[in-house]
């Protein structure tokens, strides 16, 4: 379970190869029905330099095994496509490991510089009777981790999942490459730009407001679910539970980074791109930068 999450956690708040030669053969074009409201996770984006269409599809990515599913549409997209993009390479066992290289705070830091000794008290109190792990495990741990390692706490059910693992294996079953568009270095990099001292902030109202963010996790699962993007693009800036002062570090910023990649990479091939729903809307998300880029960015039924 704690790999899982990691995994999983790399890619929460927030590489060009050639294509093996086990890829599949070169497909044919599709024509997938438009949707005109806009109420989507899959996006089309076609015109200017682009060889072949090429995809993007909203993840979530942690929640019940039985919630993550798809669409026709999403798969048939998936499989006109040349390769699978993701926030990171998941399907590189490097990956999760290297995520535990780089769970620790720089400087020595550790979770007791960071509370006073009630705060701490009530940390390793809940770690104990709660999550049934001892704190120590992850004393010089950055708290964002921590947070993420609460996530099971707020669904109901015991199996979880993510739609990024989903689409993983939809690929394998394509002979699809699977490909990243961060490094885990650069995730980890992320964390650290994030002051310690907010992210512990952030882990202790966790705790003291479970429930709360249960409640507020179900809305968010429910309005993914419903694929009303610009919905759930409030639902994380929402000062109670999201951290909308860091959004440019969480959001924005990556959503330039992946622009720039993606105009290199869509004039050679085709791709699906799988990346948190809260990436797609807003006026820094990636279908409104994509189209003041000179792309035609469109919704598909799905």
């Amino acid at each position: 379970m704690i790999l899982l999450v990691i995994r999983y956690t790399l890619v929460l708040f927030f590489g060009v190869s050639i294509l093996s030669a086990c890829q599949a053969q070169q497909p044919k074009p599709i024509d997938l029905p438009k949707k005109s409201d806009g109420q989507t996770l899959l996006w089309q984006v076609t015109g200017k330099d682009v060889k072949k269409a090429t995809y993007l599809y909203g993840t979530f990515h942690l929640m019940c095994k039985q919630d993550v599913m798809f669409s026709e549409s999403a798969k048939k997209a998936l499989a006109a496509s040349d390769a699978l993009y993701l926030e990171m390479d998941m399907d590189d066992p490097a990956t999760t490991m290297g995520g535990l290289f780089l769970m620790n705070m720089k400087e020595g830091k550790t979770l007791r510089d960071l509370y006073t000794e009630g705060e701490f008290a009530r940390l390793e109190s809940f770690f104990k009777d709660s999550l049934m792990i001892p704190l120590t495990m992850f004393k010089r741990t950055k708290p964002m981790f921590l947070i993420a390692m609460l996530y099971p706490k707020f669904m109901p059910c015991k199996q979880v999942s993510g739609v990024e693992e989903g689409l993983m294996k939809l690929a394998k079953q394509n002979k699809q490459e699977v490909y990243g568009l961060e490094t885990i270095q650069f995730q980890s990099s992320v964390f650290d730009s994030i002051p310690y001292s907010v992210q512990a902030k952030e882990l202790l109202k966790s705790i003291d407001s479970l429930n709360t963010y249960r409640q507020y996790f179900d809305t968010m699962v429910t309005v993914y679910k419903q694929q009303r993007l610009d919905e759930l693009a409030k639902q994380m800036n929402d000062p109670e539970f999201g951290m909308a002062e860091q959004q440019d570090i969480l959001l924005d910023q990556r959503n330039k980074n992946w622009v720039e990649q993606l105009r290199k990479l869509m004039k050679e091939k085709s791709l699906f791109v799988g990346v948190g729903a809260g990436h797609l809307p807003g006026a820094m998300g990636l279908i409104e930068l994509l189209r003041k880029a000179g792309y035609t960015v469109e919704p598909l039924r799905n």
